[in-house]
């Protein structure tokens, strides 16, 4: 569990999940961006990843297999729902990264949700359901791995 202390909020906010959508977010026309790999395994020792995809490319778990997180594949249409589920299966605690239409209802769902606008652009509708928007992935994660700057952007 990764644990932030947010100025003017009741109590620390506890990420247990960290939920990721794939293509546009974590990956560009389904190749997953190696500078994430680090991160991830960093992050992975303190809190359950999961990839969250319908999987457009058909080759998330060839890009993706080999690092310390699961994935989760659904169907094209209902895929807002899908991920909604997931979150809310997962409970408390989940920090969502996603750059699309159907991430709203995942944000909505979560405890912190992270827009990307990466080379794919992001949904302008997402902007308004997400906590923070950043530029990059890595910038995503690493707003769990230098939590200082979490607090700076959250903080009342």
């Amino acid at each position: 569990m990764i644990t932030i202390e947010i100025p003017g909020r009741d109590a620390p906010v506890c990420i247990k999940s960290i939920c990721l959508d794939y293509n546009g977010t974590i990956a560009r026309d389904g190749q997953f961006f190696q500078s994430l790999e680090e991160p991830i395994r960093r992050l992975a020792k303190h809190a359950d990843i999961y990839i969250l995809t319908a999987d457009t490319y058909g080759n998330v778990r060839q890009q993706c297999g080999h690092l310390p997180l699961k994935i989760w594949t659904f169907p094209r249409e209902g895929a807002a729902l899908c991920k909604e589920a997931i979150v809310k299966e997962l409970g408390e605690g989940v920090f969502a990264v996603g750059n699309g239409f159907n991430d709203i209802q995942m944000f909505d769902a979560s405890e912190i949700s992270v827009a990307v606008m990466e080379k794919e652009g992001f949904c302008g509708k997402l902007a308004a359901h997400a906590d923070v928007i950043v530029s990059s992935p890595v910038d995503a994660l690493d707003l769990l791995l230098k939590p200082d700057r979490l607090r700076a952007t959250l903080r009342n």
